[in-house]
């Protein structure tokens, strides 16, 4: 019989209903593992009691919190929970990273300072994890692909609060706040990577362009007012503005390029008859609404599942799912859909992990280039060592 030896080992635990629950088989030595993950709703990450509980178990390691729209675990969406996902590796080494925007003059300098900070020998992947509020995801991206000179691999997402977009929580090692980016370098040839990132909603409607806008504000398309004319084919949404916003994204196509990405209507402003996305809407690019189908939201979780694996690859390890909030408030009760079509994709063995975002970064998919900011997408980074 063949021997199976494994090299990158995961405990995961789920804090539900005021109890911890061991979600895999617990680590012999869980006090040397060298990376964790803690995703959880706001009121969990800022509990004295789970911050200290987290802190005894793993004191070597690097711990990682992020506030959720929703919790990711056992191929299931939870909601006021915290997850918990340890990893011990074998033939890995990770560095970490954290910094504040009130460090920076502003969101592309903290991607900047973020990228520059890891030495390139044989650094493999940058993943990722800021807050979702006072970060200008798109312009954070920006700044990480400037600094990207060696097209490393770069994911991972945005912070949510709930549906409240009020607040999020993000730390490195420290009691979660806002306004934190951290950055986790993955180095050496053992540790392998996958991404897939894909959204499932129709286009509709004709093409038009974006004629005034500021960052991440949309004023004007086609030199009309661009809430009103949002307005118009919404027809009777139009009366359920903003929260009806989610139903119906914007696809995005910048000037001087085809990359398509998806933009999230975050807010309006019936004065000034403009509409705030969550990233940056160019001007010159081209924009086009989009509305939901359901079946190819899920169909989309599972086609970006596939792209991480490349053919006769094993399974990996882990699996991050970083999902958008939009993606949670229109498939309602059928969220854990979405997952179970990942999960399905990797299998029994693969542990999974993740959040429900403001945002999701990852290259386009079938691409390893530069990241990008997502929005109303199903965005996967997959880890195997060997």
């Amino acid at each position: 019989m063949k021997q199976i030896q494994y090299f990158m080992l995961i405990e995961q635990k789920l804090f539900y209903n005021n109890d911890w629950k061991t979600v895999s088989k617990p680590l012999l030595e869980s006090e040397a593992c060298q990376l964790v993950f803690a995703f959880g709703h706001s009121d969990l990450l800022n509990n004295n009691d789970i911050y200290a509980t987290i802190s005894q178990a793993y004191p070597a390691a690097s711990v990682v919190y992020c506030s959720t729209a929703g919790e990711i675990c056992c191929g299931k969406c939870f909601d006021h929970t915290l997850t918990l996902t340890a990893i011990k590796f074998e033939r890995t080494t990770i560095q970490t990273i954290s910094t504040n925007i009130s460090d920076h003059r502003n969101s592309y300098d903290c991607g900047l300072y973020l990228r520059n900070a890891f030495e390139n020998n044989g650094l493999r992947c940058v993943f990722v994890i800021s807050d979702g509020t006072l970060i200008n995801g798109s312009d954070l991206v920006d700044g990480l692909n400037h600094a990207n000179t060696t097209g490393t691999l770069i994911t991972g997402g945005l912070a949510g609060d709930g549906a409240r977009f009020e607040k999020t929580y993000t730390s490195l090692n420290s009691r979660p706040a806002p306004g934190n980016i951290i950055a986790i370098g993955f180095y050496g040839t053992h540790i392998h990577f996958g991404h897939g990132s894909l959204g499932g909603w129709d286009e509709f409607g004709p093409q038009k362009k974006v004629t005034a806008a500021a960052k991440n504000i949309l004023h004007e398309i086609d030199n009309r007012s661009a809430l009103d004319l949002y307005k118009e084919y919404l027809g009777p949404f139009k009366e359920e503005l903003p929260g009806s916003a989610l139903l119906f994204p914007i696809s995005l196509t910048e000037p001087d390029n085809d990359r398509k990405v998806v933009r999230t209507i975050l807010n309006i402003d019936e004065q000034r008859k403009s509409m705030t996305f969550a990233g940056n809407m160019p001007v010159g690019s081209k924009v086009r609404l989009m509305k939901a189908n359901f079946d190819k939201l899920i169909d989309a979780s599972a086609t970006a599942a596939a792209a991480t694996l490349a053919p006769g690859d094993d399974q990996p390890d882990l699996a991050i799912l970083i999902s958008c909030i939009g993606r949670k408030l229109v498939l309602q009760d059928r969220v854990s859909e979405e997952i179970a079509a990942a999960k399905d994709k990797f299998g029994a063995a693969t542990a999974i992990t993740g959040f429900y975002s403001y945002g999701e970064i990852a290259p386009l998919q079938h691409t390893s280039e530069r990241c990008e900011l997502h929005n109303q997408t199903m965005t996967i980074t997959t880890i195997k060592e060997s």
